[in-house]
């Protein structure tokens, strides 16, 4: 069997992966103010590269109609198509395939289970299945694997490292079956990566993906990670994100060296929908040439922005209004999954990095 590994997302991509929200019991009163977020996010990435906006059947008119299927962005993207597949929710990042190459730059899809957080949603069957639908539409292999996981739950580096947090990949609500040696080893077999960084927490009011590593760390070069580090000693997660930070100071990535840490100190707390709600500017997309990054409408958006930029000079950073994807419990990341180009044996080029 050849051997794959999962570049990291700064790596050149043929396109994004969306799944279009119509789930009523979710959503709720901010339905229709979730489908307008998904919409603007597409577009923003469409800007950067092609989007296929996933709907389940019967919503791919609705889909295109917002979207604005086929528009150019006006940075040299090429538009949002919209396909028709069986879906239970809308959060790709979690239920789509986990995107490989082998050394020759051939692609694969691993395809890990998906139980929706734990149970915390039913029906989930038609998600936990999707994977293998959107492989074999794409004409992508297939990589199977029993173990549950999502692909919020880790971050890697491309060159070995990947970063996950205990909090929610050692919940007992995901495999209780599994230890922890037996999570790092399929982590390692599926996902060519020979070096986990266990983060003790994610996020303490991330109760919907039990503490996803996207809403609080994320590789953003090799030996580069962005961190969340709230500034309010008030925070729910100043001495978490401190605990974290310790973790990351402490360790080395798989080629032996010290990580670089960038802290985003920024953080947004706002009401929707007559409750409290996070956004979490650490949940962006890194497209090519770009970055879309979760934005709350509050002076300090801009601040945050500016972090992340610091993190990716090279790229456009772009925000997108995402309160009511917060409402529903996650951001730009967790609604979007990257599709890496693949280069034959003839054509295979090492990724490019920022």
């Amino acid at each position: 069997m050849a051997e794959y590994r999962m570049p990291a997302e700064w790596s050149e991509h043929e396109g994004c992966l969306m799944a279009w929200p119509t789930r009523e019991d979710l959503w709720g009163s901010v339905l229709a103010d979730v489908k307008e977020e998904y919409a603007n996010v597409a577009r923003a990435i469409a800007a950067f590269e092609p989007v296929t906006m996933v709907a389940p059947p019967g919503h791919g008119e609705e889909a295109r109609a917002r979207c604005g299927e086929g528009a150019t962005g006006a940075t040299g993207g090429t538009g949002v198509t919209v396909i028709e597949l069986p879906l239970d929710d809308s959060w790709f990042r979690d239920s789509a395939p986990l995107f490989v190459l082998d050394g020759d730059g051939n692609r694969a899809g691993v395809d890990f289970r998906f139980n929706a957080w734990g149970g915390k949603h039913h029906p989930f069957d038609a998600d936990d299945r999707v994977s293998a639908l959107l492989l074999e539409h794409l004409g992508t292999d297939r990589i199977a694997s029993d173990m549950i996981l999502e692909g919020g739950a880790i971050t890697v580096d491309g060159e070995g490292t990947l970063i996950t947090t205990e909090q929610c990949l050692l919940h007992p609500n995901r495999n209780p079956g599994l230890s922890r040696d037996e999570i790092e080893a399929e982590l390692k077999a599926r996902l060519g990566v020979t070096k986990v960084i266990w983060l003790p927490y994610g996020g303490l009011l991330d109760t919907e993906t039990d503490g996803h590593v996207d809403g609080v760390c994320a590789f953003a070069a090799p030996g580069t990670v962005v961190v969340s580090l709230p500034s309010d000693p008030a925070h729910p997660d100043y001495a978490r994100m401190r605990a974290n930070r310790a973790v990351l100071e402490a360790g080395t990535d798989a080629r032996g060296r010290r990580l670089e840490i960038i802290d985003v100190p920024q953080t947004a707390f706002t009401d929707l929908a007559d409750g409290r709600i996070e956004v979490s500017y650490l949940n962006y997309y890194v497209a090519n040439g770009g970055v879309v990054v979760p934005v709350a409408g509050l002076p300090q958006d801009e601040d945050a922005l500016a972090v992340i930029a610091s993190a990716y000079p090279d790229r456009k950073v772009v925000g997108v209004r995402a309160l009511a994807i917060a409402f529903g419990g996650g951001g730009v990341h967790c609604i979007t999954q990257q599709i890496p180009v693949a280069r034959p044996a003839a054509t295979a080029t090492p990724a490019a990095t920022v």
